[in-house]
């Protein structure tokens, strides 16, 4: 194999590493509406914290008492860290409220702009929405 062979394919592979988490990330507006804002009271049921978005999962109340189950979306851990907040500041079954924006798909789903923890402190969730949008 000639070195223009080797210098070539490691190219190629240091360059789909960088192309493949372009296509993998997506845009706030492609998924999310800042024009709907929701508000979550509920318990986590599950905690993501990975790159390159947490997710947090909670069991919420509706209007008639019905537990429907949420996910919600935040910014990168490393962020959120930055931010005053880990992976050990939620824990299963604690009573939280998530402030975000719905997603454009109708599911279950938000983009967290504020976590309100179960200490009581509200911390930034690293969203990557306007709010309020500007028009």
């Amino acid at each position: 194999m000639s070195i223009n062979r080797v210098v070539i394919g490691a190219g190629l592979v240091l360059a789909l590493a960088f192309v493949e988490p372009v296509f993998t990330h997506h845009s706030f507006a492609a998924e999310f509406d800042a024009n709907k804002p929701v508000t979550l009271k509920g318990a986590v049921t599950k905690v993501e914290w990975a790159n390159p978005h947490i997710w947090v999962y909670l069991e919420v109340k509706d209007d008639n008492g019905a537990v429907q189950p949420w996910q919600c979306e935040g910014g990168p851990p490393n962020t959120l860290t930055r931010n005053g907040w880990g992976p050990n500041s939620l824990k299963i079954g604690d009573q939280i409220t998530i402030d975000g924006a719905l997603a454009k798909d109708g599911s279950k789903t938000c983009n967290a702009r504020t976590v309100k923890l179960a200490d009581g402190r509200t911390v930034f969730a690293g969203s990557s929405g306007e709010y309020p949008p500007k028009h």
